[in-house]
C-alpha cells in the first residue's frame, strides 16, 4: 500500500494544489467539478454529474456490497487581507484530494469482483444542503458504509494522530425579521422600536435553561436596524440566531424554546417577528464496525501510537445527514491531525500537507478492512 501511495503522491499534490489555488463557494463549484471529471475520467473511471446541481460521483467496481467515500468540495467566503472572496480555510480542497488520491490507489490496488466503490465528491457542504441534495438523488440508496474526513485544529489534536470518529454537534442557523412602525424620535409611542424588541429577545433566548451536561448554545449573531437619520426610532430590523447542541434530540427542544421565545416578544410587544431556518446540520451518529475498521486502517497506516479515540467536536458536518436520512448506512468521519492553525474557517489557516497523502493511505485501507471483514465471514 505504501508503495501504490508514494508513486501517486506527485498527481495528489497536483489535485490539492489546483483545487486549493481555484476555490468556488457552495453551489458554484462548477470549474472544480469540471477538473474533477476530467482528471477521473482520464484514469477510465465512470463519472456521473447532474444538469441541476454541482458535484460528481464515480463508480468503480460491482457487487452487493458497496462501499463509499466522500469528499466536500467548496469554499467559505470571507474576507482575506481586505478583500472578500472563496477561500479554503476549512480543509475542503484537502479533504477532496484525500478522496481522489484514495480512489485512485483503490484502483492499482484492485478490489474484489463483489464490491462496489463510490465516491461523492460532494457540494455544498458548508450551507449544510449537499448531503441532503446528494441523498434526494438517490445517491446513497445503495450504500453499506460510508467514510468521510476532516482536518482537525491543531487545538484538537496533535500533527500526525487521527481518530476514527468525530462526534460533531447540531447546527441550525435561523434569519428574521422585525416588523413594526418607524416613529419620531420624540413620539415612541406612535411606533415600536425594533432595537428595544430585539434587546429582550436576547435575554428571553439567554434565559433558556436546558440540560447542562449536554452542550447546547443559543446567540443572536446578528442584527441589524435604524439608518442615518437618528431621530427615526425603526420599527423594522433583521437578525439572525445561530443554535448548537451535541445531539439531535437536545436540538429539537433548543429550538422549540428559541421559538416560544420569539413567539412570547412579539406578542408582548405587539410586532411581527417571522424567521426561516436557512440551514442546518444534524449531529453525529456513527456506527461502531465502522469506527472500528477505521482505527484498525488509522493503526495499520501510522501505528498504534498515533491513534486517539473519537473526538467531540462543537462543529456541525452535513456528512451526519446521509445516516440521519439513511439509517442503515453505516458511517464514521477521519479526524486527521495535521498542526492546523491558526484554526478551522481562519482566513490564513495552514495545515501540514504532507498529512493529505496520510489520509489517501487511512482511507484506501478503511476500504480494505470494510472488504475483508466481509470475508472473514
Amino acid at each position: 500500500m505504501k508503495t501504490i501511495v508514494e508513486e501517486i503522491k506527485p498527481e495528489v499534490e497536483r489535485v490539492f494544489q489546483h483545487l486549493h489555488a481555484n476555490p468556488e463557494i457552495s453551489w458554484k463549484e462548477v470549474k472544480t467539478t469540471q477538473y474533477l471529471k476530467e482528471k477521473l475520467e482520464n484514469y477510465g473511471f465512470e463519472v456521473q454529474t447532474f444538469d441541476d446541481i454541482t458535484g460528481l460521483v464515480v463508480t468503480y467496481g460491482s457487487g452487493d456490497l458497496c462501499i463509499g467515500l466522500r469528499g466536500d468540495i467548496d469554499a467559505l467566503w470571507q474576507e482575506v487581507d481586505g478583500v472578500f472572496q472563496a477561500n479554503h480555510s476549512c480543509g475542503h480542497d484537502a479533504h477532496a484530494t484525500m478522496a481522489f488520491g484514495a480512489l485512485i490507489a483503490l484502483k492499482k490496488l484492485g478490489i474484489p469482483n463483489y464490491v462496489k466503490l463510490k465516491v461523492f465528491f460532494q457540494p455544498a457542504e458548508e450551507v449544510g444542503k449537499g448531503a441532503l441534495a446528494f441523498i434526494d438523488k438517490g445517491l446513497l440508496d445503495d450504500i453499506d458504509y460510508l467514510y468521510g474526513v476532516h482536518l482537525r485544529s491543531i487545538q484538537e489534536m496533535g500533527d500526525g494522530y487521527a481518530a476514527p470518529a468525530i462526534m460533531h454537534g447540531s447546527a441550525k442557523v435561523l434569519k428574521g425579521s422585525i416588523r413594526g412602525n418607524d416613529a419620531h424620535g420624540s413620539r415612541p409611542n406612535q411606533g415600536q422600536n425594533a432595537i428595544e424588541v430585539m434587546s429582550l429577545l436576547v435575554h428571553a433566548i439567554q434565559s433558556i435553561k436546558l440540560d447542562p451536561l449536554t452542550p447546547h448554545s443559543a446567540k443572536v449573531t446578528m442584527f441589524k436596524a435604524g439608518g442615518e437619520s437618528a431621530n427615526i426610532i425603526p420599527g423594522n430590523g433583521i437578525f439572525s440566531i445561530d443554535l448548537r447542541a451535541q445531539t439531535n434530540e437536545l436540538m429539537d427542544t433548543l429550538l422549540e424554546q428559541v421559538t416560544n421565545s420569539i413567539d412570547y416578544v412579539a406578542k408582548f410587544l405587539n410586532v411581527e417577528i417571522t424567521f426561516d431556518i436557512t440551514s442546518e446540520i444534524a449531529a453525529a451518529k456513527v456506527d461502531e464496525k465502522a469506527v472500528n475498521l477505521m482505527a484498525q486502517a488509522i493503526s495499520d497506516t501510522v501505528g498504534e501510537e498515533f491513534l486517539i479515540p473519537a473526538i467531540v467536536s462543537p462543529g456541525g458536518e452535513d456528512f451526519h445527514y446521509y445516516t440521519l436520512k439513511r439509517p442503515s448506512v453505516k458511517a464514521t468521519m477521519l479526524g486527521l491531525g495535521c498542526d492546523l492553525a491558526p484554526g478551522l474557517h481562519h482566513p490564513k489557516m495552514k495545515f501540514n500537507h504532507d498529512r493529505i497523502i496520510t489520509g489517501v493511505e487511512i482511507l484506501a485501507r478503511t476500504v480494505i478492512r470494510t472488504y475483508e471483514s466481509l470475508e472473514d465471514k
